[in-house]
């Protein structure tokens, strides 16, 4: 009788592979993610004479105070989530509508525009550049001395504008260097769900004299869906986390009037400095992933379940 061989079990060489992946990211990731979720019940911080004080279990103390307004009867967790919120707002819903014109221009079967792979590259390029390098090269072009304020006192004869004392235009600077740092990843992303959809489906528009219009909000933009809802959950996740950029535009003073404030530089306000204190600071955090997983949900609700209707009634005909 010959010898039996031992089947090889694959499944098994394969969760022993993706171990060490679950173990990394357990310490690295989960670990810190509870502590700083339990240091929110807690007073814990560094004094200016480097004492550190507590860990002292305070309960819900963190949260109230953080929602208990000051003097003038404004609370400035609001001001700083209605500041980040805004200023993402401002960048990444020009940014989507623009990524998606250009994504229906480069994959038009109609236009068949030549040397895509080098337009691909170059509106990618501004996303390979580092936020605090962008963010160094438009304050020197908005500065006081600026090339932009050479060429307006030239046409207009008179003082320099100040951008970065004014509320609108260090907020429109701001959202307009996230726009510039992310449309090339959104019109890629896009591109490759428009590549996606079958092409039969746009040759039996055509045949059926559909217009470009007509084939866009039929058959493109529905199909588009489950990638707009990805991008814009990714950059809404991106958008509550900014920080580089308006710490640099603003000189981390969170410009005129706290109006550039976000809900980060608030946090690294907490820990950044020589008096840390870890239980507001995990308040903080554990309100801005609540604020993000939250409002993440609501765009997967406003669109997703819109086409998860239309589906449906397309199979109950």
């Amino acid at each position: 009788m010959g010898k039996k061989h031992k089947s090889i079990s694959y499944a098994k060489w394969g969760y022993i592979f993706i171990i060490p992946f679950f173990v990394v990211y357990a310490v690295c990731t989960l670990v810190p993610l509870f502590s700083t979720f339990l240091y929110s019940f807690f007073d814990y911080y560094t004094t200016m004479d480097f004492r550190t004080i507590g860990p002292n279990f305070v309960g819900l103390q963190n949260y109230i105070d953080m929602f208990t307004p000051d003097r003038t009867g404004a609370i400035d967790l609001l001001n700083y989530t209605g500041n980040t919120l805004l200023m993402w707002v401002m960048g990444a819903v020009p940014q989507v509508l623009f990524a998606l014109v250009l994504a229906l221009i480069f994959t038009g079967i109609r236009l068949r525009i030549k040397g895509q792979g080098f337009f691909k590259t170059v509106i990618y390029m501004p996303n390979l550049i580092m936020a605090s390098a962008f963010s160094m090269l438009f304050f020197t072009l908005f500065s006081p001395v600026g090339p932009v304020n050479q060429v307006l006192t030239q046409i207009t004869g008179g003082d320099p504008f100040l951008f970065f004392s004014d509320i609108w235009a260090t907020r429109s600077i701001i959202a307009f260097i996230n726009f510039l740092m992310w449309f090339g990843n959104t019109t890629i992303l896009l591109m490759a769900g428009i590549m996606g959809i079958d092409q039969s489906l746009f040759e039996a528009s055509s045949i059926d004299g559909a217009t470009s219009k007509q084939t866009f909000f039929k058959i493109t933009l529905p199909l588009l869906i489950p990638i707009i809802v990805y991008v814009l959950v990714t950059a809404l996740i991106g958008g509550l986390q900014m920080y580089d950029v308006p710490q640099i535009m603003t000189n981390g003073k969170g410009g005129v009037d706290m109006t550039a404030q976000t809900l980060v530089m608030q946090l690294n306000r907490m820990i950044g400095g020589v008096t840390k204190n870890y239980g507001k600071a995990g308040a903080l955090s554990a309100y801005i992933f609540i604020v993000t997983g939250l409002l993440s949900i609501l765009v997967f609700k406003v669109t997703g379940n819109s086409s998860g209707k239309k589906k449906a009634k397309k199979g109950g005909k």
